[in-house]
């Protein structure tokens, strides 16, 4: 019998895909009014160039950065996340048509895992109708992408932020720990 342990809480980020419609400042105080403050964001960069997938919707042009949340949190939230970030997608729409993708996920020092609504074989169910995709794997001092890894996440710009964050977390970790030690 295994034994059940508590989980450390994780550092939250969100991918953003916004069109030129948007100005990328009202979307990130959203996020900080409905999900937390922010303490990271990536460069900004053209995402056109990785996919057509939202073109129909979103129009050409398209650029995305990351952000990430301050505050480590626990990773059962991940669901509700996701909910906050499609009814903020449903707000920056125009005439029906998103203006704004978020896509929320967290980091463990082990891993990156992306919320999804889209049910495949390596994604797992999560509840509320959210999928948790395991997307990147941290390996040999690095993320590693998967073979369903997204194109743009496998670009050196994404895995050094990422590998920057998770940085930033086991330090934000090592501190709430010593913290609760101290505590105890």
């Amino acid at each position: 019998m295994g034994i059940i342990k508590t989980q450390y809480p994780v550092k939250y980020f969100c991918a953003v895909t916004i069109s030129d419609t948007v100005d990328p400042r009202q979307v990130l105080e959203q996020l900080k009014e409905r999900v937390a403050a922010q303490d990271t964001k990536s460069e900004i960069y053209n995402f056109d160039s990785f996919t057509d997938y939202y073109q129909e919707q979103m129009g050409i042009n398209l650029k995305k950065f990351f952000i990430s949340f301050k505050d480590l949190m626990e990773m059962e939230r991940l669901p509700e996340f996701k909910m906050t970030a499609n009814a903020l997608e449903a707000e920056f729409a125009v005439a029906g048509k998103r203006q704004a993708n978020l896509d929320p996920g967290y980091l463990t020092q082990a891993k990156l895992v992306l919320a999804t609504t889209k049910d495949y074989s390596h994604r797992l169910y999560l509840g509320n109708g959210i999928f948790g995709d395991l997307h990147l794997i941290y390996r040999k001092r690095s993320y590693q992408a998967q073979a369903w890894t997204y194109p743009d996440y496998r670009q050196e710009i994404v895995l050094n932020y990422f590998n920057r964050l998770r940085e930033i977390y086991r330090e934000q970790l090592a501190d709430l720990l010593e913290n609760n030690r101290k505590n105890i």
